[in-house]
């Protein structure tokens, strides 16, 4: 297994990268005079120090300071050796937000708009003679802006209800990567399971000389071997060409060992190497994709070809000292296990585009991804503009992982509040849903998560109801959905849009429970229903869990939530990941075998008899 040591850039790796993150000067500029005094030229300004990548609201930062601040300066100065300022210089942002300026030396570098997606920038030309260099980054983000995506955070001074402290300016990692001259930009892998292969699109920054090849090592298998050793001729930028791995007839009757899936997320590594005219190595990059296939028919989540009963959970991804930020990169890989030992298959993760180790461990320890848009609040040209553009960064950012089997650009009419009478809000969601299958045709997209749906490949339902009596009534079966679809609205909102009917799509209970243990009296918003006993809150669990396995149409469903975040006390887990209940009877809950997927029945029994020869070798 290859280890990324936790490379900011999973997906695509080179050897030497220079992490920024630490100690850098810090300036509030509330007054927004920072341009026009040229504080990009001077450190006087930065009179108190931030330790990045955490935001200046966070405990972590060492600023500490959650108030109103819609302009914030960051200042380092770096030092460079020759051997890293002898080609290339990249700078890259993984997320800053909102909008983001960064000059080098005092002149301009880029400019970028969005809080959530990554942006890099050659800084070669902007380097001075010797090793020392400055870097000045500039972050605007107004907290009182309901046009701009901003997921969870607040818009008030605190937190309130179901929102939270917002995050300002640098809050996923920057760093430097020296490239060369002619250098490798992007990979796209698409997975074609029925061939055992995959499309590769290489891009490169600049068209490369006459003679010029690429070589694509895959390996994987257990054991461990080479599956395709592929070298061609590349011309122009970009590069197309299908691969079919290295396979006999047992690794056919083996394709655990080969396929990515929950019960086996095996991940095919790949090394790529551009070569000149002589085969003398110019570039070399690391990545890796998963071979699987994602479909949404016949009312179910289906991988490579296989029903699959979707147990998400819904993860905010806040923590305390450190909010959108992780306070590190462990925290990434531990929320993850967090969630995988409660004995759920899946992460839903709700507004908010996460740190791509996060996804990176998703995939590794195969764990299913519900991917969602930090939406915006109300509508407006400008504001279908910005969660646009935003969007689409991130499905291009992220298209590789192999975890992500769902995208959602918009949750519970979020950003398109008149949704039932305005044609111009379901072209909108219409034409994010179709933007989205065009950049991405592989995975199921819905359209508006939660209510009114305008169009999707999945429906994703949210009921708070309070008993599972209440769920059997309304998704025992087929006849009992397409009755809920018509006639109720579970949480006041009709779930079908103007023109729309209920077909074959799978259908997901995307959010229900939000049970708050809440054993003293606290100010706190406490969730869905409130229980000062966690055996009481356990057996209600247990209640609604059990319901919606009962059902024999259902595709999966999604608890809220995993953690308790900020105000919010119904998290299976409190805000510092200590458990609140018995991690192993959850667990015992959430695995037992849905009505809707029988082989899973069989499963179980084939895994009770294998544990119980296993237990009576071991007295023998």
């Amino acid at each position: 297994m290859v280890e990324t040591n936790l490379h900011p850039r999973p997906l695509l790796r080179r050897e030497r990268w220079i992490d920024l993150c630490g100690k850098w000067g810090f300036a509030y500029d509330d007054s927004d005079c920072g341009l026009n005094e040229r504080w990009f030229e001077t450190a006087e300004p930065f009179n108190r120090d931030i330790v990045v990548p955490f935001p200046p609201e966070s405990r972590l930062s060492g600023v500490h300071d959650a108030g109103f601040h819609p302009v914030v300066w960051y200042r380092r100065e770096i030092s460079l050796n020759e051997e890293d300022r002898r080609n290339r210089l990249l700078l890259h942002c993984g997320a800053v937000d909102y909008m983001a300026s960064i000059w080098v030396n005092g002149r301009l570098a880029v400019e970028h708009v969005g809080g959530q997606t990554p942006f890099s920038v050659d800084i070669t030309p902007l380097l001075v003679p010797g090793q020392a260099q400055v870097i000045v980054l500039r972050a605007e983000d107004d907290p009182r802006d309901l046009q701009q995506p901003r997921g969870k955070q607040y818009w008030e001074e605190k937190p309130g209800y179901i929102w939270y402290h917002r995050t300002t300016g640098i809050w996923q990692p920057i760093w430097l990567e020296p490239v060369p001259f002619v250098a490798i930009t992007e990979l796209r892998w698409t997975p074609d399971v029925d061939r055992f292969g995959v499309s590769l699109v290489l891009r490169m920054n600049r068209t490369v000389p006459e003679g010029w090849q690429v070589r694509v090592r895959l390996t994987g298998d257990r054991p461990l071997r080479t599956l395709v050793d592929d070298t061609c001729s590349l011309f122009g930028r970009e590069l197309r060409r299908d691969l079919l791995l290295d396979i006999n007839n047992a690794a056919i009757r083996r394709r655990r060992t080969l396929l990515w899936a929950p019960e086996h997320p095996n991940l095919i590594e790949a090394t790529i190497e551009l070569l000149d005219e002589s085969s003398t190595v110019i570039d070399h990059v690391e990545s890796y994709f998963g071979l699987r296939r994602i479909e949404a028919r016949d009312g179910r989540f289906i991988i490579n070809g296989v029903p699959i009963f979707l147990r998400l959970v819904l993860a905010q991804n806040y923590w305390p000292d450190s909010l959108l930020a992780a306070p590190s990169a462990d925290a990434l890989r531990h929320e993850v296990e967090l969630a995988r030992d409660l004995g759920f298959n899946g992460i839903r993760i709700h507004q908010k585009i996460e740190d791509p180790r996060f996804l990176y461990w998703c995939d590794r320890l195969g764990m299913l991804v519900w991917s969602e848009a930090a939406n915006a609040y109300v509508y407006s040209d400008r504001a279908v503009e910005m969660l646009t553009r935003e969007w689409l960064e991130a499905v291009r950012r992220d298209y590789n992982h192999p975890s992500i089997i769902t995208w959602v650009p918009l949750n519970e009419s979020w950003g398109v509040p008149d949704l039932d009478r305005s044609g111009q809000q379901r072209d909108y969601v219409r034409a994010l849903y179709h933007l989205t299958k065009a950049l991405d045709p592989t995975r199921p997209v819905i359209g508006n998560d939660g209510w009114q749906h305008a169009v999707g490949d999945v429906f994703g339902v949210h009921d708070y109801a309070p008993t599972g009596d209440m769920l059997r009534e309304r998704y025992s079966d087929r006849e009992t959905i397409a009755r809920t679809f018509r006639e109720v609205r579970p949480h006041h909102h009709p779930l079908l849009g103007e023109g729309i009917e209920l077909e074959d799509e799978p259908i997901v209970v995307s959010e229900f429970g939000g049970l708050a243990f809440v054993p003293t009296e606290s100010e706190d918003w406490f969730g869905y229903g409130q229980f000062a006993n966690a055996d009481e809150l356990l057996t209600r669990y247990e209640e609604l869990v059990e319901a919606l396995l009962a059902s024999t149409a259902l595709a999966g469903f999604c608890y809220t939530q995993l953690t308790d975040t900020a105000q919010e006390t119904n998290g299976l887990l409190t805000v510092d990941r200590q458990p609140k209940f018995d991690r192993d009877r959850i667990r015992a809950i959430n695995t037992r075998p849905s009505k809707a997927v029988p082989s899973e029945i069989l499963d179980a029994l084939i895994k009770q008899e294998v544990e119980r020869r296993r237990r009576q070798r071991g007295h023998e």
